[in-house]
């Protein structure tokens, strides 16, 4: 495992992101979409809003729709990756998004603690930090800059694969389903098993969150091994700023 898995999206991932993550996660788009109305949910409609977007290079997704439902809300975007933060920046000039976005390379730790956010996004980052620890680590450094009771949006992969052996043949099924051979199937499902640490459970997901000063997590989405939650941060909670740099999907 990569300790360091920011050096996993390099610009050749980078350039390849939006399709390949398209294709990984099944309902990629409508998961986003998702984020975006439970946050307005949480928060309430028409109001102004600081958002933590963790781990926000490849496709802004998660910025994109949370903008078109939302008007008045702001963004922070921080990632380590500066060739997935450019793609970022590049979708969101696309989409005019850029004077409503503060853009940092770098990691949640960076950011002052301070000036709290109403909220925070995490998709597609937590599987990609290797052991217990670390995952830990990045959560409660969110907790830390966030207001309380403000919610998060937590996004990513559960159970080990090795452990789902259907959810790793449906998978591997997804790539076939969209022109990938035989011989790419059997490699992506190779680089999937050697190149993550996804949470074992979506129990072990919230154990994660409660360590990390969260409340009970709501799951809104579901695809195959990936899951979509979100949490609240609670009144009376541990904080730590020595989380460790966060990545992307």
């Amino acid at each position: 495992m990569n300790p360091n898995p920011a050096t996993k999206f390099d610009t050749s991932r980078a350039s390849e992101y939006a399709r390949q993550s398209r294709v990984a996660l099944a309902g990629y788009d409508a998961c986003h979409d998702l984020a975006a109305c439970m946050l307005a949910a949480s928060l309430g409609n028409s109001r102004a809003a600081r958002i933590l977007v963790v781990g926000a290079g490849g496709t802004a997704q998660e910025i994109i729709a949370m903008a078109a439902l939302e008007p008045q809300w702001r963004f922070i975007a921080v990632d380590p990756s500066a060739p997935m933060l450019e793609t970022a920046k590049e979708q969101l000039r696309a989409n005019d998004l850029l004077h409503r976005t503060q853009v940092h390379i770098g990691h949640v730790e960076d950011l002052p603690a301070d000036a709290p956010f109403d909220a925070a996004t995490m998709i597609g980052v937590l599987h990609h930090l290797n052991g217990d620890e670390p995952k830990r680590q990045i959560l409660q450094s969110i907790q830390a800059r966030l207001k309380p009771g403000a919610p998060l949006i937590i996004a990513g992969n559960h159970y080990a694969y090795a452990s789902q052996p259907l959810l790793l043949q449906a998978w591997g099924q997804r790539w076939r389903q969209q022109g990938a051979s035989a011989q790419a199937v059997k490699a992506k499902l190779g680089k999937i098993l050697q190149g993550a640490d996804p949470p074992h459970s979506e129990a072990a997901v919230q154990a994660l969150l409660h360590e990390a000063g969260f409340g009970e997590a709501t799951r809104f989405f579901s695809s195959l091994f990936w899951g979509a939650w979100l949490t609240c941060k609670t009144d009376a909670a541990k904080s730590s700023d020595s989380a460790l740099p966060p990545t992307l999907a």
